[in-house]
């Protein structure tokens, strides 16, 4: 797991280890992947064009793409919704989504385990749970369905 890194100036160092400066596009993207917690690109965007109004939908695609190739952000697959981005430094975990509200939820990725196991003697794959997102019903919207 990559070390936490939270200020400008520990993701400049981070960057220029791998060859790379520190943009302005790059702080303010990862300063809003940090914020945000779980983030589309689309709403990293709106949280970064007050701070910087030129900046565009494909520079925030390109700068979590960067970001990612370093091992500081990643992302999850939330059924048919977009990507969502986090930093790495968080705990390993995947999501429940709820099919009623959207809600989601983070689960420590442990909770997998032995399905990932049994994913992998069967497919040969070593599985990444952290990608995925597992849909269902949260208390509230399943409650409401048996009414």
């Amino acid at each position: 797991m990559t070390e936490s890194i939270k200020s400008p100036q520990e993701l400049q160092a981070q960057l220029r280890r791998r060859g790379l400066r520190l943009t302005a596009q790059r702080e303010v993207v990862f300063a809003a992947v940090n914020e945000l917690r779980h983030a589309t690109p689309e709403q990293i965007l709106n949280a970064v064009a007050e701070e910087m109004p030129g900046i565009t939908l494909s520079t925030v695609y390109r700068v979590l793409d960067v970001l990612e190739q370093l091992g500081l952000v990643t992302h999850a697959h939330m059924g048919h919704a977009p990507m969502t981005y986090h930093a790495v430094d968080e705990h390993r975990h995947m999501h429940v989504v709820c099919e009623g509200c959207g809600a989601i939820e983070s689960v420590d990725a442990a909770t997998a385990e032995e399905f990932a196991r049994t994913l992998s003697d069967v497919t040969g794959y070593d599985v990444d749970v952290t990608h995925m997102a597992i849909a269902g019903r949260c208390r509230s919207c399943a409650s409401r369905s048996k009414a």
